[in-house]
């Protein structure tokens, strides 16, 4: 049963896209480098609200220790490197963490 990290932050119009560059080039890259055990994959979502944008991660591990492994014993707690929060207005300080319970692929 997979476990999915969530986590939300928040830029400005003019920040989104150096935001985004930095997450596939610097951030994401850094992650996977780090081979953590039990670490799946890493989804990034964007959404346009006008005077920001909003980013979600939701990243998948095989099980909660996995995640312990990655962040330490308080697991709940945000990774957001110093040039990430360069750009960020805010951001959630604590990821959510959700069991995977049914997954289903059409077709």
């Amino acid at each position: 049963m997979a476990i999915k990290r969530v986590w939300h932050g928040w830029t400005s119009p003019e920040n989104a896209d150096k935001y985004q560059d930095l997450l596939h080039n610097k951030i994401f890259p850094g992650i996977e480098a780090k081979n953590i055990s039990g670490y799946q994959s890493i989804e990034l979502f964007r959404r346009d609200s006008g005077d920001e944008v909003e980013f979600v991660t939701i990243m998948t591990f095989d099980s909660l220790q996995d995640v312990i492994d990655f962040q330490g014993e308080d697991y709940t707690r945000c990774y957001v490197p110093d040039a990430a929060k360069l750009l960020l207005k805010r951001w959630d300080h604590v990821s959510a963490h959700y069991e995977t319970i049914e997954y289903r692929k059409y077709k």
